[in-house]
């Protein structure tokens, strides 16, 4: 199963997550952070082992020689971006449906995240929760792997695996984890 941390702001427990094995994949997302100040962010993240994914930035991903981005539901298309991009990039995006995850994979992404599977815990949502048969409709359409995200707890990440996802993506759930 793969595990992916969200961050918020700054790295928070992102280096003992990433030691003790407790998160795969970290997807570094500060909107608010300068380029430049993004990329040492990044390049700290990536010291620590793991696969390290920026948010939305395909620059800084690039500049900093990130493992890949994370693109927002709506995104220029990832095999846009692939002539840019070095090899073995990863490109995942945000999904909210069965056909956008579709759409992804033939859009040429790697890896989509899902959601929200469950009301967020982060965060309000103006999204409905898909719930795990919506889940397990998106994964199954597609090769890539699926991701869930939203109301992601230790409790109900397995639950989300046996639907058909590859892994789950979260906020609070690491928060609480490395707390």
């Amino acid at each position: 199963m793969i595990r992916c941390y969200i961050t918020e702001r700054g790295l928070g427990s992102v280096e003992s997550l990433l030691r003790s094995g407790g998160v795969d994949w970290v997807q570094v997302r500060d909107k608010e952070l300068p380029a430049r100040e993004l990329i040492d962010v990044v390049r700290r993240a990536m010291a620590w082992g793991g696969k390290i994914l920026v948010n939305t930035r395909v620059d800084v991903a690039i500049a900093a020689g990130a493992a890949g981005v994370h693109l927002p539901a709506g995104s220029i298309a990832p095999a846009e971006w692939r002539a840019i991009t070095p090899s073995g990039f990863l490109i995942g995006v945000s999904c909210h449906s069965r056909e956008e995850v579709v759409d992804a994979e033939r859009e040429g992404a790697d890896y989509v995240v899902f959601g929200p599977v469950f009301a967020p815990l982060s965060k309000t949502s103006d999204l409905a929760p898909r719930g795990l048969e919506e889940l397990g409709r998106a994964a199954g359409a597609v090769k890539i792997p699926v991701l869930a995200l939203g109301g992601i707890t230790e409790e109900n990440a397995r639950s989300c695996v046996e639907a058909g996802a590859a892994g789950v993506a979260g906020i609070t759930m690491f928060q609480r984890d490395a707390g």
